[in-house]
């Protein structure tokens, strides 16, 4: 029988999206293959702390819990800082002291992590100076991904077509108000949404229909970024794609958010991620094959424009008026929660949960076998 590769879920994170992302982490620990892989939760507290194995377990949900591998509960307990070995076991833990733990001994790194600090190049930095295969996206993909105005100007140099915004910074905003305002109503007009640029989950987001609703969005998205912003209303289906693959990626059948009765005006964070009867996510999304088709290529060029790897959920606008199809946004770590889209894309498409994390860990392996080829000398 082959040896079972030992996979360390990475999940919580300092960002607006924790709570997104322990639901995300609770999923994959429930579908993994178990006869293939043990599996040791890593979870970073929302002040930014790494806790060991058995006291990250306690924040997964006890379905998830009670699936662990026996030796979880039983390891050291406490805060850890997690240093990087390359040339040894990749991972170590040491307590607070500078003691050496135990050595994680991983075989790949799963980052369930959604936002800052976590799905923005960071995490993925740390793990790449540790030469650990991971799942998802490199640093510059997932840097780019998780920033709107440098993933739209990405769109725009692969010729993708993207809807009007504009962008400031939340200093321009407090020494200006007045002048930023200003540029809205110009470029954008006061039909529009507010959005932090460096997050996800629909957290921070709001629609402005007035000056008033628009000072209070610039407010509201300006406590979680520093950099915000501001895109046109779009009368328009929201549909979504997924990708999987590293060099030739595949896209699956797209996905639609039909929403039935929904006050925010969108789909916020409550209508993403409660059960409020409000919303249906409808796989296949009710478009044509020659729409379907056109999704699923845009799909991959967007996946391509920031050299994306492993998975990757791309969203769309279909104009209800003119038809036009426009990307909206790429996300290199999209939710992998009970009612995301990312996994009932797939299921759709003939993959299962359990089958996409096989494929998802195996492109983690190859793509790190991929980049050990370069070389890192002149010699």
């Amino acid at each position: 029988m082959a040896k079972r590769l030992r996979v360390g879920v990475i999940f919580g994170g300092r960002s607006g999206e924790h709570e997104v992302s322990i639901r995300s982490a609770a999923s994959v620990i429930e579908a993994i293959d178990r006869k293939k892989y043990d599996v040791l939760p890593i979870a970073i507290s929302r002040e930014g702390k790494w806790l060991s194995p058995p006291d990250a377990s306690q924040l997964l949900p006890q379905d998830a819990q009670s699936l662990l591998p026996a030796h979880v509960a039983s390891a050291v307990r406490g805060d850890v800082a997690i240093l990087g070995d390359p040339s040894h076991t990749g991972l170590l833990s040491f307590d607070r002291n500078g003691g050496a733990l135990s050595s994680q001994g991983l075989d790949v790194v799963f980052p369930v992590l959604h936002g800052p600090f976590g799905e923005d190049g960071t995490l993925q930095g740390l793990l790449e100076m540790a030469n650990v295969p991971y799942i998802g996206c490199g640093v510059l993909a997932s840097a780019c991904g998780m920033d709107k105005v440098a993933m739209k100007l990405l769109f725009l140099q692969a010729g993708l077509p993207i809807c009007r915004y504009v962008w400031f910074l939340r200093s321009q905003w407090e020494n200006d108000p007045s002048r930023v305002i200003k540029t809205i109503k110009r470029e954008i007009g006061l039909s529009c949404f507010v959005k932090p640029a460096n997050l996800g989950s629909s957290v921070g987001i709001s629609k402005a229909v007035d000056k008033p609703s628009l000072e209070r969005g610039i407010n509201l998205a300006a406590q979680y970024d520093r950099k915000i912003i501001v895109e046109e209303t779009v009368d328009a289906r929201e549909i979504e794609c997924a990708v999987i693959g590293n060099d030739e990626p595949t896209a699956s059948l797209p996905g639609e958010y039909v929403v039935h009765d929904n006050s925010a005006g969108f789909l916020d964070y409550t209508e993403k991620y409660t059960k409020t009867g409000h919303v249906d996510f409808v796989v296949p999304a009710p478009v044509s094959k020659a729409l379907s088709t056109r999704i699923q290529r845009m799909a991959i060029q967007a996946f391509q424009s920031v050299d994306a790897a492993g998975l990757a959920r791309v969203d769309f606008f279909f104009k209800r008026d003119t038809k036009e199809l426009l990307v909206n946004e790429l996300n290199t770590m999209p939710g992998l929660t009970e009612v995301s889209g990312y996994p009932k894309m797939w299921a759709a498409s003939g993959l299962s949960y359990t089958r996409m994390l096989d494929l998802l860990i195996e492109l983690a392996l190859d793509r790190h076998r991929e980049k050990s080829r370069n070389k890192t000398t002149q010699s």
